[in-house]
């Protein structure tokens, strides 16, 4: 994903994701580059068992575009922590959930709540 998020490569996404998955996953990552520019994400840690893989990731941007209501601040947010379970079949991915603290991300853009 480091590809679709840093290099804004979207087309990789049907490489790494089923049908319905890469769908879902073009959907929170257009409006989330829409809102960022210069976004790095960076592996911490992968963990895989079975057709589970576990994913802890540091999150980089500027605030450039409106995110969940606010305006571009023009600032940077930096190291943000995310984690993010996928569940593959045949190589791809076929589910996600993740969570990302925006909280942390609120604050370094000096937004509110």
């Amino acid at each position: 994903m480091t590809e679709v998020m840093n290099e804004r490569r979207s087309e990789v996404i049907d490489q790494l994701c089923s049908g319905e998955m890469a769908e879902a996953a073009r959907r929170w990552i257009a409006p989330f580059q829409a809102s960022f520019s210069e976004i790095r994400m960076e592996v911490r840690e992968l963990v895989a068992e079975d057709d589970r893989v576990v994913g802890r990731f540091a999150c980089s941007g500027i605030h450039t575009g409106r995110w969940r209501g606010h305006e571009p601040t023009g600032r940077r947010f930096a190291d943000v922590d995310e984690v993010y379970f996928f569940r593959l079949d045949d190589g791809k991915i076929v589910e996600a959930w993740g969570i990302e603290d925006n909280e942390a991300r609120r604050r370094q853009l000096g937004l509110g709540g």
